[in-house]
């Protein structure tokens, strides 16, 4: 028995992320942005890192108290941009590698995103929103001292809000814009009433990659393409063909291939994404990976780390290799490609790689890793042998103060037969001979994968004297196109016996659990699935429903993805209300014996929370045995990058229900 105690829900204020590590142009130097939570300011802060990988010696190059992001070395590695909030407003500020203060270089009224360097290192590209009659030369004002004006919002679009955002501003548009970095001066790119997500630019500085979705009527287009921009005559013309949806371009040295990451949408949002060649030379298109069956792309999901930025595709500088991130099998790994078709992994172990900077001159890379045991540390990778060397150890001191739980991988058979994959987590401080209660968890999407990653809710059970099931039933991402797909339709039919089929094997082969202390939870898809079993059956003591949907009907009409997820997943719409009904947990609200809390946070768009109050208040009408939970200020990511305050409420009230119960 161990006698340190385990991970605790307020232990997210000594817990830090590292994310989107950065190498400089000649693969010498590295910059990241950390991640905290200030404890006093409730509030988290990330700052930008430095490493010299002569002497692999870590340096804080920035100490605000606010956040950071996209750090980009300028094309001859005497400087760097970030994105930075200290005003308000994110704005580009640029940095000195010999040192001084970083001297801001936009005053955009609206803020700004994705910074690019020109290839000659004198201009910087970046992407805004622009209103209506508003310019690129609008400055910032002082938002605490102007009180904004109460008025209508009118709507004419499907599309008029997002989880993400709130409501849209309906006559604001995502444009291009350069700014010049001597003089300042700002150069509007890209007009129009589309909205315009500026890519990459070329090495040889002719280009830049733009995406954008041209349809007149976009609420029923869910389309991006590919443009290519003459920086020039400010001409663009599409690089694809308008049938799916492509992202993250990045080129060759030569600027001659550009590599993009998408797919044609053949099963929807169920749809596994690959990776593309267009070679300008030929103009010609090609998929790569047409033949590879896992998603090309990080599809992994957790709960803890902050600012991880999804690699593009990284090219050699023989012009005809190149590194991308893949999802497959419970693990993000780094694979090889080229233009010929070579495809073989370089690093997949079992972990989970969130980013990676190449070395373009010899095969090394700085790359992310997370495991099962260590929430997020950057690695020096020789991607030929896979030799490899820590670079930090952020957590390290804190988490040997900390017993964590160690998963073991299960495979199982589920529906017809299928393999399924999971994981069993003993309880901190497991003895040989007793019996332990179980937590079922359950992940969101579907389309998303558990992986070989650090879980910080999943630790926090563990720690109070859990045992925790997780699994990738059919519907996760990993395990192939079929397998993917395999649940549109079907929600609670064989995702349903994939998780049933995963407790009675756990039941089978692990003497420790405790089958008459079973509890379940899940957020997103999970809480409707953890709503749909408890309705299905009784043999879980304790559930807890977080984020979740409840009634398919009311759902198309108030979700910001409601009006057409219903067709891709269930596929029905409301002309046919029997089959949304006959998926819908509501209806199966008699049946529910199991205890059950409810979590949902007040502007979540995703899943309003009128679906937590429809269940909430059928169960009561019942005298069923529940509790309802309402947070504030917070949307569907409560749980991983909400309020950090309300995420630590959320971990006690979970913990606490299946403490009470189990």
């Amino acid at each position: 028995m161990t006698s340190k105690q385990g991970i605790q829900p307020e232990d997210l204020y000594h817990l830090k992320s590292v994310a989107d590590p950065q190498l400089s142009p000649d693969g010498t130097e590295v910059v990241y942005v950390e991640t905290r939570i200030d404890e006093k300011k409730k509030d988290y802060v990330s700052n930008l890192f430095y490493i010299n990988l002569k002497n692999k010696t870590p340096q804080q190059w920035t100490f605000g108290e606010d956040r950071i992001s996209s750090p980009i070395w300028s094309p001859d590695g005497s400087q760097v941009a970030f994105l930075s909030t200290r005003t308000g407003k994110s704005q580009i500020y640029v940095l000195s590698k010999a040192g001084g203060e970083a001297k801001q270089v936009t005053y955009c009224k609206n803020g700004v995103t994705s910074p690019v360097w020109s290839p000659c290192g004198k201009k910087m590209a970046f992407s805004i929103k622009l209103g209506k009659d508003e310019t690129i030369l609008d400055k910032v004002t002082d938002e605490k001292k102007e009180e904004k004006e109460l008025k209508p919002l009118e709507i004419d679009k499907m599309k008029h809000k997002s989880d993400a955002a709130g409501f849209l501003d309906m006559e604001q548009f995502s444009q291009i814009a350069i700014v010049h970095l001597e003089s300042g001066e700002l150069e509007q790119v890209t007009k129009g009433n589309n909205h315009v997500h500026l890519g990459t630019w070329s090495p040889d500085g002719q280009y830049m990659t733009y995406l954008a979705d041209v349809a007149e009527d976009t609420d029923f287009s869910f389309k991006s393409d590919i443009y290519l921009l003459d920086v020039e005559t400010k001409q663009a013309r599409p690089l694809t063909e308008g049938t799916g949806m492509y992202y993250q371009t990045s080129w060759s040295p030569n600027s001659r291939f550009i590599s993009f990451i998408g797919s044609e949408r053949e099963f929807e949002n169920a749809t596994q994404a690959k990776l593309w060649l267009y070679d300008l030379q030929q103009n010609l298109l090609t998929c790569v990976t047409s033949e590879f069956d896992a998603p090309i792309g990080d599809f992994a999901i957790g709960d803890f780390l902050q600012g991880v930025v999804s690699p593009r595709v990284q090219w050699l500088n023989d012009n005809h290799s190149f590194y991308f991130q893949v999802t497959d099998h419970g693990n993000a790994a780094i694979y090889f490609g080229n233009i010929d078709g070579e495809i073989y992994p370089a690093i997949h172990d079992d972990q989970y790689v969130y980013g990676f900077s190449l070395d373009a001159q010899h095969d090394q890379a700085v790359v992310a890793i997370s495991t099962t045991t260590n929430p997020g540390d950057l690695f020096f990778v020789n991607l030929k042998t896979g030799e490899k060397e820590q670079l930090t150890s952020i957590n390290e001191e804190f988490l040997k103060t900390r017993a964590l739980a160690v998963p073991e991988a299960i495979e199982f058979e589920g529906a017809e037969g299928w393999k399924v994959n999971g994981w069993i987590m003993k309880p901190v401080g497991y003895e040989e001979g007793k019996k332990y209660p179980l937590v079922l968890e359950i992940h969101g999407g579907p389309h998303a994968m558990y992986a070989n990653t650090y879980f910080n809710e999943f630790q926090i059970l563990a720690a109070q004297g859990f045992a925790v099931l997780y699994t990738n039933p059919r519907g996760s991402h990993g395990y192939g196109q079929t397998f993917v797909d395999a649940v549109r339709g079907d929600y609670g039919g064989n995702d349903y016996e994939d998780l049933m089929a995963a407790v009675d094997y756990v039941l089978e082969h692990y003497d420790f659990i405790d089958a008459d202390r079973l509890g379940v939870t899940g957020g997103s898809y999970g809480g409707f699935m953890t709503n749909w079993i408890v309705g299905q059956t009784n043999r879980f003591k304790a559930a807890v429903t977080q984020r979740s949907i409840s009634n398919w009907i009311s759902f198309y009409g108030v979700s910001d993805i409601g009006y057409y997820f219903t067709d891709w997943q269930i596929l029905a719409g409301l002309d046919d209300i029997e089959k949304l009904w006959h998926h819908s947990p509501l209806k199966y609200v008699n049946n529910i014996e199991t205890p059950l809390l409810i979590l949902h946070a007040e502007k979540d768009y995703r899943c309003p929370i009128e679906q937590a109050e429809q269940l909430f208040i059928a169960l009561k009408h019942r005298k069923k045995e529940t509790k309802f939970v309402r947070f504030p200020e917070s949307n569907h990511e409560l749980s991983r990058s909400g309020k950090p305050t309300l995420r630590i409420n959320r971990l006690e009230y979970i913990r606490d229900w299946f403490v009470n119960y189990l």
